[in-house]
């Protein structure tokens, strides 16, 4: 296996490393996924992959493609901005317009430098916090002619997440105004990572989302060097006054595809996105399937129902 990732790449898949600037000349680092007898005279339609939010592309994303592009897909995945081997100083800097942005970035590149790409067959997988801004990019970029999510979670919706009174989001502006003070003084913006620098041999004792998260991130299962966990504190500003969900009603009538699992913390994320598109639209609930099984599992990410949904609708 290649250092990181957290899957063999199967046999008849070939990856390879990219680099391309987004619209504001940020370099992003991606990889690409064909299958090795792919015949380079045809046009064949194209998947992004997007990464849980704090992700980056050797975990969840590489699970997907090395899996789709033995499904007759040209599959990219990328490290967002601020992420991984994408460029953006300081790190961890989490920007909901930037992350959206990264998508259309990756159907610039996608459309233009790979000549047996089909660039009117490209669509976008967003999994759990890339699930919001694949919807966010899909809504006004229509070169992305479909959407699936997987384990979506909106991580705009902070105000949502944290249940937030007019008295206690007044006082997380107040924290948040005071801290960037401090980032000032400092000479670097705070940021306090989740995970540990090598796995957890015996997972502490934590709440259940915590638990969740350490399960998968912070073991063999799913740990990464470049996905330490969590943003620079004052990131959260950018989501209080973004919303990933604003304009999905303008996707259609492009399709859309929620997944999520039936024991799912974030099954509520798909619900409501669901509700808030317009046709067409699909809903699909995995049976006994929690949250990160989503990220890896390949006994429960339903990709036949990927396949079938991105090859009837990019057409």
């Amino acid at each position: 296996m290649a250092y990181g990732y957290i899957t063999e790449l199967n046999e008849n898949v070939e990856r390879k490393h990219v680099r391309y600037n987004n619209r504001y000349g940020m370099a992003i680092a991606a990889d690409v996924y064909q299958s090795k007898d792919i015949d380079t005279a045809k046009k064949y339609p194209a998947l992004i992959v997007g990464a849980p939010y704090g992700g980056v592309k050797e975990q969840g994303p590489c699970v997907y493609a090395n899996e789709l592009a033995q499904r007759g897909f040209v599959v990219l995945t990328f490290d967002q901005v601020y992420m991984g081997e994408s460029s953006g100083e300081p790190r961890h800097v989490s920007s909901p317009d930037l992350f959206a942005e990264s998508f259309s970035a990756a159907v610039d590149y996608l459309g233009v430098k790979v000549p047996y790409v089909d660039r009117e067959k490209i669509g976008v997988i967003g999994i759990c916090g890339s699930g919001g801004f694949a919807l966010s990019a899909a809504s006004v970029d229509v070169r992305i002619k479909a959407v699936a999510t997987a384990a979506m979670y909106d991580i705009s919706d902070i105000r949502g997440m944290a249940n937030l009174s007019k008295e206690a989001l007044d006082e997380k502006k107040k924290q948040l105004g005071e801290q960037r003070w401090t980032d000032f003084e400092n000479g670097f913006p705070e940021y306090n990572p989740t995970f540990p620098e090598t796995p957890y041999k015996t997972l502490p004792e934590t709440d259940p989302v915590s638990d969740l998260w350490n399960r998968f991130y912070a073991t063999e299962r799913g740990h990464h060097p470049n996905a330490s966990g969590g943003f620079t504190t004052t990131s959260q500003q950018a989501m209080l006054q973004f919303s990933c969900l604003n304009y999905i009603a303008e996707i259609s009538p492009r399709p859309i595809l929620f997944i999520t699992g039936d024991r799912a913390h974030s099954k509520s994320y798909s619900e409501r996105a669901y509700a808030m598109a317009q046709e067409p639209k699909e809903l699909r609930v995995v049976e006994d399937c929690e949250h990160i099984d989503l990220y890896d599992r390949t006994d429960r990410i339903p990709f036949d129902t990927l396949e079938t949904f991105f090859k009837e609708n990019l057409q």
